[in-house]
C-alpha cells in the first residue's frame, strides 16, 4: 500500500505544530512531531549534564536514550526510557538545548531512522526543519511554513504567557532569530526550502486558513481521501 506523507519544514515559531496537528485530526492522519523527538534528546543530555558542545558524549547518550512515540486518545505521546515525557520536553531550556545538539549526525541519523519507520507504515504529517530535504525526501506533497519573526515572537510569548510564565518579547525575538541562524548554517541537514516545496507564509493567516491551505495543497498532490 502507498501511503501519503505530508512534509513542513519551518523555522522555529512558525507553528508548524500546531498546523500540523490540526491537519492530521482533519485528514485522519497520524501526526509525527519530529521536534518532539529531538527535545527528548536534549532532555537526556540536559539530565546527564551534558555540555552541548561535548560531541563525543552526545553521541555516546544516543545509544543510551530510548525514545518511542506511543498514541493515547488520538494524541502522540513521547516515551524516553519508558518514562512519558510529553510535558517535560516543553521548556525554553529544552528548546534551547535541542537546537544546539541537533547539529551532530549521530543525534540526526538516529531520529531519522524512526521517523522513516512511522512515514513508511501509514498516512502521516510530519513537522521539523528538513523533513522535505532529508527526512522524506519522496513525501508527496511539501510545504515551507514561515511567517515574520516578530509575528513568530509574538505568538511564542502568548503561547508562555497562557502556560503562567512571564516574558519578553525583544528576548523571544532575539532566541528566535539566533535558533533560525542555527538552524540554516548547521553542517548536517540545514533548514532550507526543497526545491519542490510550496512557500506558505502565515503571518497574516490564522490557523484554520492554514489548515485548509496545506489540505487543498495536499489535494493538488494527489491526495484524494474525503475531508469534512
Amino acid at each position: 500500500m502507498q501511503y501519503f506523507n505530508i512534509a513542513i519544514d519551518g523555522p522555529a515559531g512558525a507553528g508548524k505544530s500546531t498546523i500540523a496537528k490540526a491537519a492530521a485530526a482533519k485528514l485522519g492522519f497520524i501526526y509525527v512531531d519530529t521536534g518532539a523527538m529531538y527535545r527528548a534528546m536534549a532532555l537526556y543530555a540536559l539530565e546527564k549534564k551534558i555540555s552541548p558542545e561535548d560531541e563525543a558524549e552526545i553521541e555516546k547518550a544516543c545509544s543510551q536514550a530510548d525514545i518511542t512515540i506511543v498514541y493515547q486518545d488520538g494524541k502522540q505521546q513521547i516515551i524516553l526510557n519508558g518514562q512519558n515525557v510529553s510535558e517535560q520536553i516543553r521548556t525554553e531550556e529544552v528548546g534551547n538545548m535541542t537546537s544546539k545538539i541537533s547539529v551532530y549526525l549521530p543525534v540526526r541519523k538516529k531520529m531519522v531512522e524512526l521517523q522513516r519507520q512511522l512515514a513508511g507504515n501509514a498516512n502521516v504529517i510530519m513537522d521539523g526543519r528538513d523533513i522535505g530535504t532529508c527526512v522524506l525526501p519522496n513525501a508527496q506533497a511539501k510545504i515551507y511554513l514561515t511567517a515574520d519573526t516578530r509575528v513568530r515572537a509574538a505568538r511564542r510569548m502568548k503561547e508562555l504567557e497562557e502556560k503562567g510564565n512571564l516574558c519578553s518579547l525583544e528576548a523571544i525575538e532575539a532566541d528566535i532569530m539566533e535558533r533560525d541562524y542555527r538552524d540554516m548554517h548547521r553542517e548536517h541537514s540545514p533548514l532550507k526550502q526543497a526545491e519542490d516545496a510550496v512557500y506558505l507564509d502565515t503571518s497574516h493567516m490564522n490557523p484554520e486558513q492554514v489548515v485548509e491551505q496545506i489540505i487543498a495543497i495536499a489535494r493538488k498532490q494527489g491526495l484524494c481521501l474525503a475531508v469534512p
